[in-house]
């Protein structure tokens, strides 16, 4: 007789969401911690009896893939900045509602103090698989854009500095957000891209023709569109258009309603298909009260779940879980479930070139999967097939 298998479940009676479709009466069985069948119908009966595994009837809930933050400062009072331990806590916070595999974002600081984050960031990721490496935010940024970062920790993209960060990494960098138009960055776009980081726009002061000048150097995210950035004006058209141009380029979105209105947010969706990436941008208030904050070196303020600096009232980040970027996505600016768990999984995976294990439902892929009610709430969370929520 064949002994159940604890490391094994089948969940089934599901509408599977994966590949920007959605599939009714499907069904997972995931083992040793990977995605080993998926089907359709009641061909799950069978497979349970044979191998007496655990099943769990998920009663026509979404089941989605484990969504992928590739924008994130903390959550729970805990920042990234603050070390690895808190890094810990941020990550399992936001675990709860639904991220199983984060990239930990670095505010600006000097180069030397970032340097120290990524690499222990670094071996983070070799010792923590849901931990897919760092993006570095930073300091490589305009002043006039600096956000809610620390305009005397900026600085020039100088090729030491570039080399400092990608040194300390160890090829764990995955995203570096850069003001492409600053003396030097063309330079260093091409040093990061030719180290295996992904570039991305942003915090930047580009025109038209500097941002497609950026992609053309091998830019191919662009940072938090809408944020930090010129707008589209009808005789400039800015970072944004140039990048709806660009085919190869996905384009992160915050939605919260705050940052980007919601209309906005629809029109980014219909002209851009398949390359928005959700992302947080969650600040150390993410799923706290209302207070005062630390954002790097910059007190912060919440105030109706609304984080601004103290002094000047500029954004500072957010306090979104990516359950709830997904279900304004959903309910508010009309995006179809399919649509926003892609942004919310593949897009950013894609974003980052990370797609081998992980994003999609389909067989040898990492069993990290999230259960979600009609309206888009998170009812439960698998990480390698094992239930954490």
């Amino acid at each position: 007789m064949t002994s159940v298998d604890s490391r094994s479940v089948l969940l089934h009676s599901a509408q599977v969401v994966t590949d920007r479709t959605v599939t009714a009466d499907g069904w997972v069985f995931i083992q040793d911690g990977k995605i080993r069948e998926i089907g359709r119908g009641g061909a799950w009966h069978a497979h349970a009896g044979a191998n007496r595994t655990p099943t769990v009837d998920l009663a026509g809930a979404y089941l989605a893939p484990g969504f992928v933050d590739i924008h994130c400062h903390g959550a729970g009072g805990f920042a990234f900045d603050d070390g690895p331990e808190a890094a810990r806590e941020a990550i399992a916070v936001h675990r709860q509602h639904g991220t199983t595999s984060s990239v930990l974002s670095f505010i600006s600081d000097d180069v030397s103090a970032m340097a120290e984050r990524l690499a222990w960031a670094a071996q983070m990721s070799e010792e923590d698989l849901s931990v897919l490496g760092s993006h570095a935010e930073g300091p490589f940024l305009a002043p006039g854009h600096k956000g809610a970062h620390a305009v005397d920790l900026l600085t020039m993209p100088q090729r030491a500095a570039v080399d400092q960060l990608l040194e300390a990494a160890a090829g764990t960098l995955r995203q570096v957000t850069i003001a492409a138009e600053l003396p030097g960055g063309e330079g260093a776009i091409t040093r990061f891209r030719e180290n295996g980081v992904e570039v991305a726009l942003g915090h930047t002061d580009a025109s038209y023709e500097d941002a497609h000048r950026a992609f053309d150097s091998g830019a191919r995210i662009l940072t938090h569109a809408f944020n930090a950035m010129n707008p589209i004006h009808h005789r400039a058209p800015g970072p944004v258009a140039a990048a709806l141009e660009r085919q190869d380029v996905i384009l992160e979105l915050i939605c919260d309603g705050v940052h980007v209105h919601p209309s906005v947010m629809s029109l980014l969706f219909a002209s851009a298909p398949g390359r928005i990436a959700l992302i947080t941008d969650a600040m150390s208030a993410t799923c706290m009260p209302d207070g005062s904050y630390m954002l790097g070196s910059l007190p912060v303020t919440v105030a109706g779940g609304v984080a601004k600096l103290t002094s000047g009232g500029a954004i500072a980040g957010s306090t979104l879980t990516m359950a709830q970027a997904i279900a304004r996505a959903v309910t508010e600016v009309g995006v179809p479930v399919a649509e926003a768990v892609y942004a919310a999984t593949q897009a950013p995976l894609q974003a980052i070139g990370a797609t081998r294990d992980r994003g999609r439902i389909t067989p040898g892929q990492r069993g990290d999967l999230v259960v979600l009610g009609s309206d888009m709430d998170v009812q439960a969370v698998y990480v390698a097939g094992q239930r954490v929520r």
